[in-house]
């Protein structure tokens, strides 16, 4: 039996990657051959012939004697997937017939391999190079296009290897690699939003409820007819977000890494926004599949999940969307595993109800009622915290309507309010119940609301909803009281009897 060696690798996963041993052994035998085990998947089993060709390409020469080579994974339970175990598995093999000498264990490799011997960039390297660090392995080898990627943990020290050949230079001293380093950022710039709250006219109700929703983490819904304006208050609700904080950015960053979206090795500093095509399966929204990666939902983490015509979407995809509108989370249940993805985005649906030529709300269609009750379950309702009905705009208007307030002093105040809630500990939406009946009514404001909650029915969910909504409006003014205005002006947001089943 030959010599065994060891090389460290790490299989990129949520919500941590998980440590994992390539060990090699290589003895005399007839006829050669060359086995991966230790649960691998087709891509991993795979390498066996990128390994080989990778290493030919190298100008190694083929052994005098007949090698039996075996190279397992461990630990042996947990499922390896994708290429990114590709270098450490050439290394082994390398180090295992005599090649080169074993690689120090205080050093880990990533990386998929070409059949010329290079390094082709994979998934997932922020978020390996994390989980690197808290098992105390400081230094990283990732193909060169992942080089910036990994060295935005800052407590890593991370080469980026074009090639196999230029690896094992480096590992021999011969040409060291640079330490990489981050993509420069540039200085923020607040002002530029992708749509600001200036440029629309119209429905400042709507605008109003955005400011809510961005300050107090509300989940908020827009209907009216098409071409008011909906999709464009929900862009703009994306700029009136604070920016992400630097713990924030990175795990929003780490998830996209392991989607593969994360763009060019660049730290994600705005909050982000989806909107998923109403044709999007429930395994694309909440995540799963065969590689249980995260969908539009955790994706949306600390930022918007827009969906557009909800209706429209499948009802098992809108009934998915309770536990992250409750809890911030999205469990993913697969036979070969259960995640919890965060998801604490703020979810934005948007619908059209047709109402033939007349505009007043009440002479909806009951027949249309019945088709968007359907779609959304009484549940769903009660979960959205803020019903705006968005208005067609007189042309008058949108001509010499003067221009509104800026996204940036929006988001101001925002911010203002967002820390008076993170000083009490979270936003007013994922406020636990002991602290929501704490939110310092006035004794008229808390008999205005339990006379509401008698005639609209209030569940006892949407009581306290409408009671977080409310601390949020005073947050908002910077009071310390919740008073009959603000608790008057949640209850406005209620959707009443108009959609529920």
């Amino acid at each position: 039996m030959g010599q065994v060696v060891r090389v460290v690798s790490v299989q990129p996963a949520f919500p941590e990657s998980v440590l994992v041993t390539v060990e090699g052994e290589a003895s005399d035998g007839v006829p050669p051959s060359l086995n991966i085990i230790g649960l691998p998947d087709k891509a991993v089993a795979e390498a066996r012939d990128r390994i080989a060709a990778a290493i030919r390409a190298c100008g190694f020469p083929a052994s005098q004697r007949p090698k039996r080579t075996t190279l397992s994974l461990a630990p042996a339970d947990v499922r390896k997937e994708g290429a990114v175990f590709d270098v450490a598995l050439a290394l082994a093999y390398l180090a295992s017939h005599g090649y080169i000498a074993p690689p120090p264990s205080s050093v880990a490799f990533l990386g998929e391999l070409g059949l010329d011997g290079s390094l082709r960039p994979v998934r997932g390297v922020l978020a390996a190079v994390q989980a690197l660090v808290k098992h105390s392995i400081r230094t990283v080898v990732v193909p060169a296009q992942n080089a910036a990627e990994g060295a935005l943990v800052g407590e890593a020290t991370v080469f980026g290897a074009p090639s196999l050949s230029a690896l094992l230079r480096h590992l021999s001293g011969e040409a060291p690699l640079p330490k990489a380093t981050p993509v420069p950022e540039a200085a923020p710039d607040e002002e530029k939003v992708a749509v600001d709250l200036r440029d629309i006219r119209g429905n400042p109700h709507a605008k109003r409820a955005l400011e809510i929703a961005a300050a107090g983490g509300h989940n908020l819904a827009l209907w009216g007819p098409p071409g008011t304006g909906k999709t464009l208050l929900a862009r703009a609700l994306a700029g009136i977000l604070p920016p992400l904080t630097s713990s924030e950015a990175l795990e929003v960053s780490a998830l996209y890494s392991l989607a593969g979206l994360l763009p060019e090795g660049k730290l994600l500093r705005t909050p982000p926004f989806r909107a998923p095509h109403h044709t999007t399966s429930v395994a694309a929204l909440v995540g799963g599949g065969s590689s249980l990666r995260p969908g539009e939902i955790t994706l949306a983490h600390r930022g918007v999940l827009f969906l557009d015509e909800v209706t429209e979407f499948d009802r098992r995809a809108i009934d998915a969307l309770r536990e992250p509108l409750e809890s911030g989370t999205v469990t993913v249940a697969r036979a070969r595993g259960t995640v919890v993805y965060p998801a604490e985005s703020l979810v934005v649906v948007a619908f059209n109800p047709s109402r033939g030529h007349e505009r007043d709300t009440a002479l909806i269609d009951p027949r249309e009622q019945a088709r968007v009750a359907k779609r959304l379950s009484g549940p769903i309702v009660d979960r959205i915290d803020l019903w705006v009905e968005v208005g067609e705009v007189p042309p008058e208007l949108l001509e010499q309507a003067p221009a509104g307030e800026p996204s940036a002093a929006v988001r101001e105040r925002v911010k203002r309010a967002r820390a008076r809630q993170l000083q009490r500990g979270a936003l007013n939406s994922r406020l636990p119940l002991k602290e929501v009946e704490q939110c310092n009514p006035s004794p008229e404001a808390l008999t205005f609301l339990r006379n509401a909650a008698h005639r609209l029915r209030f569940s006892a969910r949407v009581y306290h909803k409408v009671l977080k909504i409310a601390r949020t409006i005073a947050d908002l003014e910077e009071s310390d009281t919740v008073s009959l205005p603000h608790i008057q002006e949640a209850v406005a947001y209620r959707p009443r009897d108009l959609f529920l089943p």
